[in-house]
This record gives C-alpha cells, structure tokens and sequence, in this order.
C-alpha cells in the first residue's frame, strides 16, 4: 500500500496554525500571578483617552494602579502614554488626574508623557525612574497585554512583576478575539524586530 505525503504547503500551513494557537494559549493564560506581588513603582502603560478622560481601559489601569498604592504594594505609580493629534491632554497627565481624583498624593504620581507605543511607554519609564530603575517595579495593564509588556519590561532591565487588572473591559468575545490577535501579532513583531 503506497503512503500519500502531504504536501509541503499544507504542512506548513499547519504547523503555523499549531504555533499561532500555541502563541495565543500562552498569552491568554499569561504570566504566574500570585496576588501578593510588590514593587517600588507601578509602572501604568498608557491606553486612549477621550477629551481629557482616561478611556474606560485606561480607567481600569488607573484603578488597580490606586488599590495597589493603597495597599503598600507600591511606593509610587508611573502613569505613561503621550498625547495624540486630537487629544487635548496626554495620555499620563489625563492619568495622574484621574489618581489624584481618587486619593493618589501628588507626590507618589510620576509621569512620563512622550511615548506612543507600549517598548516606549517603558523606555521613557526607565529614563524617568534613573537610579530607581534598579527597584522591582509593577506592570499595571491588561490580562491579555501582560505577555508582551513583560518581556518589554525585561528587555529594557526592569525587575518587573505583572500586576494585571483584576477585571478587563475586554469582555466579550467580539473585543477579546481582536485584541488577542493584535497581541499575537505584536509579540512577533517584537521576538523579531525588538520593538
């Protein structure tokens, strides 16, 4: 009896299908969460704001960011995220707003308000904590984000713990599977680029 071979297409098709869901399982499942995590600084990656209100992900950030300083679990919250051509604050200064808004001292808020993307977001982090950057710090983000903000976070010699929003905005399976997907996408783009 003779053996039909697949053809080589159709091999690689499927072991790129087998990889893409192998990416998309380990981002969904994410990095081990203890509850307990603590850092010097939470580092808040910037998300949109609308006028000059965070967005309701950013909203989200903004608010575990809050509970952990009230907490003890961090000294101080870095809000990232720059401003857009139409938005009329940035994305920090809408940030640390909202934290003062809810009881955050000025004090404990630091801002970095020049990036556009989330390797930036945590390259400024680093230039705006100098010395501290040594400290163990907190990524504060979405579930689905934690993967690749963390990788960035070591990549730019953080000693990063994940601090994920305890409830995403990402609820349905109309916003997740998106979401998933570009983070699938962008978790490649940065294993090949660093960006």
């Amino acid at each position: 009896m003779k053996r039909r071979l697949v053809p080589v297409p159709a091999t690689l098709a499927g072991a790129l299908v087998l990889w893409l869901g192998a990416v998309a399982a380990w981002i969904v499942v994410g990095p081990a969460v203890t509850g307990k995590e603590r850092g010097e600084t939470a580092i808040v990656l910037g998300a949109a704001v609308i006028g000059d209100t965070p967005s309701p992900v950013f909203a989200a950030r903004l608010d575990h960011a809050a509970a952990l300083y009230r907490e003890g679990r961090a000294v101080r919250i870095l809000v990232t995220g720059g401003r857009s051509g139409e938005d009329r604050l940035s994305e920090a200064a809408a940030g640390a707003a909202f934290l003062e808004a809810r009881g955050v001292p000025r004090a404990a808020i630091l801002i970095e308000d020049r990036s556009r993307t989330t390797r930036q977001n945590l390259a400024n982090a680093a230039v705006v904590l100098g010395p501290m950057r040594t400290k163990p710090v907190l990524i504060v983000s979405d579930p689905l984000h934690l993967r690749r903000a963390m990788a960035m976070a070591a990549a730019e010699g953080f000693d990063a713990r994940p601090a994920p929003t305890p409830a995403t905005r990402y609820r349905s399976l109309g916003t997740q599977i998106p979401f998933l997907a570009r983070e699938v996408w962008f978790m490649h783009v940065f294993w090949l680029m660093r960006i």
